[in-house]
């Protein structure tokens, strides 16, 4: 009994040396990836110039907003809502460890008139992450993937979000809601759904590869809707080190799920981060339930964004000060508190 109680322990030890050999192989990979991109991409943006490698803050998450060169007038009405503007961007910083940038990258034409309209609104700003990107709206699933890996080379958060420019976002409950899943080593968080594969030639959201998929009329595997998602550190990480193999599909919002299948990924589906305008999220701000982010289903974001989405703020906003007094330490809830109702599905 002795001679099995002792093979026992030395078998469980050498389990656990295994795991800690794994776990610091991954973070020696991770460094030398980030390292790696970033000698290599020295012009990404001017936050490079900002990072100490070596000894970098912890952030709570990172916000990249997802735009393009002819979303002016998106971003300035994002600017005049919900997310906060030069002093007050950096103390959100600072304070509350949020960090939030437009996500760009350059056009074809290096350097060109595009190039340097949005130059112009970065000197007037300062709130752009520039990728080394080509834009292109067939190119989200690669400009995804290379947001993801240049956020987790720049800044050291537990969460990174995307959001796109006509999405209506509150920004306290989302990093109360982000806090709840703090323990959790990879989750991926947003609105689960499973749409159709379309098969057919010229229609929105055409799947080139529809036949990965089995027989025509199959619908993809659960992803998070592409208007606003979350994960975790490991799996930003995970896409830094893997980015030159991971396959893209040709919506952005499948390709992100098709990377975490086959990984031990906990799917949160949660229907705040994806509630209906008004008057669908202001009944539930009037309930003690605020949402995250609201949009229109049929618009794939707020239907007319930039005349509509002052509305959206001032019925379905949480309240101004929220963003500042908010408690983003990890507390566990009930749904009856009206505060963070979620439903997980694996």
């Amino acid at each position: 009994m002795k001679t099995i109680a002792l093979e026992a322990f030395q078998g469980l030890n050498i389990l656990l040396m295994d795991k800690a050999i794994s776990d610091l192989e991954i973070k020696l990979m991770a460094a030398r990836a980030e390292r790696e991109t970033v000698m290599k991409d020295t012009i990404i943006s001017e936050d490079l110039k900002n990072v100490e490698l070596t000894s970098r803050r912890k952030y709570l998450m990172v916000i990249g907003i997802n735009t393009a060169f002819s979303s002016r007038k998106r971003r300035d009405s994002v600017r005049a809502t919900w997310m906060p503007q030069g002093e007050k961007l950096k103390q959100l910083e600072e304070e509350r460890g949020i960090i939030i940038r437009f996500v760009i990258g350059h056009s074809s034409t290096s350097g060109g008139i595009l190039d340097k309209a949005i130059e112009a609104e970065e000197s007037m700003h300062g709130d752009f992450l520039r990728l080394q990107h080509v834009e292109g709206y067939l190119e989200l699933s690669p400009k995804t993937k290379t947001y993801f890996a240049t956020a987790v080379s720049l800044w050291d958060a537990e969460f990174y979000v995307k959001v796109d420019d006509d999405v209506h976002v509150n920004l306290a409950t989302l990093g109360m809601t982000l806090a709840e899943h703090r323990k959790k080593p990879r989750v991926y968080i947003g609105c689960m759904k499973s749409g159709p594969v379309l098969a057919r030639k010229g229609v929105k959201y055409h799947e080139p590869e529809y036949w990965k998929f089995g027989e025509v009329g199959n619908k993809y595997f659960r992803h998070a809707t592409g208007q606003l998602y979350a994960i975790s550190k490991d799996l930003a990480t995970y896409i830094l080190i893997n980015q030159d193999v991971l396959h893209k599909y040709a919506n952005e919002d499948v390709s992100l799920g098709s990377w975490f299948i086959g990984l031990d990924v906990e799917h949160v589906d949660d229907r705040r981060l994806c509630c209906g305008t008004p008057p669908d999220c202001e009944w539930k701000a009037q309930a003690g339930n605020i949402c995250v982010a609201s949009f229109d289903w049929k618009c794939s974001g707020i239907c007319r964004s930039v005349e509509r989405i002052m509305e959206v703020h001032e019925r379905c906003g949480e309240d101004k000060n929220a963003l500042w007094t908010a408690n983003f330490v990890q507390t566990t809830r009930s749904s009856s508190s009206g505060k963070i109702h979620m439903r997980v599905q694996a």
